[in-house]
């Protein structure tokens, strides 16, 4: 039977949480009185105060009626891997929306960027608090640095497939492949989340870590074949049209270039640390 933890709402973290929910939630109203815009970017900035307003709002209602403790998963990792992603989200938002739907004289939407900053700093001081706690109770797979490699790989991909267009890509097979590559990649870190935070490792029958090393070092490489293939295809003699408006498709090009650019570094990154973790260290 479920109880009141009355706790979970006066602590920092708690109080933390629901300034936050409210917030979000204001940014989201700013940004709808204002009225639809027929943009990936505007889609993405609405998207991400929507979905961190209801998570944060559901993380608080388990923990209040303390079904947080039913989960069949590290709550606490779940929670802190929350918290960094959201982070992460508003951080984006909150550059993306000034920058190409505010002006002088937009007053909701100059107020609903500020509130969206307030935002990342809110869920910032929330990572900052679930991170300093004593060593040992941050034991979660999200919680640890190839956690946190995986949650920035996906969280990279969301931002270059909300950039694609078909039309960028249909008809030229060397920027399919790139698409491919992110798809692919997308999909199949997706996955190693989902196995690894569902507790679901005991259900594969082979070496899980070195299987995840492998992929790590051959998604680096496809990544690493997209970072030429799409500015090579995409921006090789095609600069801005001069008459292009703001936000222009080929912006969006740019942005999936430079998108790709992080992705290869921290793909690198998670594979080299892969390898030395797995196959260069020794338990003693």
């Amino acid at each position: 039977m479920a109880r009141v933890d009355v706790r979970s709402v006066t602590q920092p973290v708690g109080v933390m949480r629901l300034a936050v929910t409210i917030l979000t939630c204001l940014s989201f109203s700013l940004v709808a009185k204002v009225g639809y815009v027929s943009s990936s970017y505007w889609a993405w900035c609405m998207f991400t105060w929507c979905f961190c307003c209801f998570f944060t709002l559901l993380i608080i209602v388990l923990e209040f009626t303390t079904l947080s403790t039913k989960v069949p998963f590290s709550w606490d990792d779940f929670t802190t891997a929350f918290a960094m992603l959201a982070t992460l989200m508003c951080l984006v938002a909150s550059i993306i929306y000034p920058t190409f739907f505010t002006c002088k004289t937009c007053y909701y939407q100059i107020g609903a960027t500020v509130v969206s900053w307030v935002c990342f700093g809110v869920y910032a001081g929330e990572v900052a608090l679930t991170r300093l706690r004593p060593r040992g109770q941050n034991s979660g797979f999200l919680s640890t640095l190839p956690g946190i490699f995986k949650m920035l790989e996906t969280f990279v991909a969301c931002l270059i497939f909300t950039s694609l267009e078909p039309g960028q890509y249909s008809g030229v097979p060397e920027l399919q492949w790139c698409v491919a590559v992110y798809s692919l990649c997308f999909i199949f870190t997706i996955l190693i989340i989902v196995l690894s935070t569902g507790q679901l490792l005991s259900f594969v029958p082979f070496a899980f870590d070195k299987l995840v090393t492998i992929y790590n070092v051959v998604a680096a490489l496809m990544y690493m074949t997209a970072l030429v293939v799409w500015p090579l295809y995409s921006l090789h003699k095609n600069s801005r049209p001069s008459a292009c408006g703001y936000p222009c498709a080929w912006d969006k090009l740019v942005v999936v270039t430079f998108m790709t650019i992080v992705n290869v570094i921290v793909y690198t990154l998670d594979a080299v640390f892969s390898v030395w973790k797995v196959f260069l260290t020794r338990d003693p």
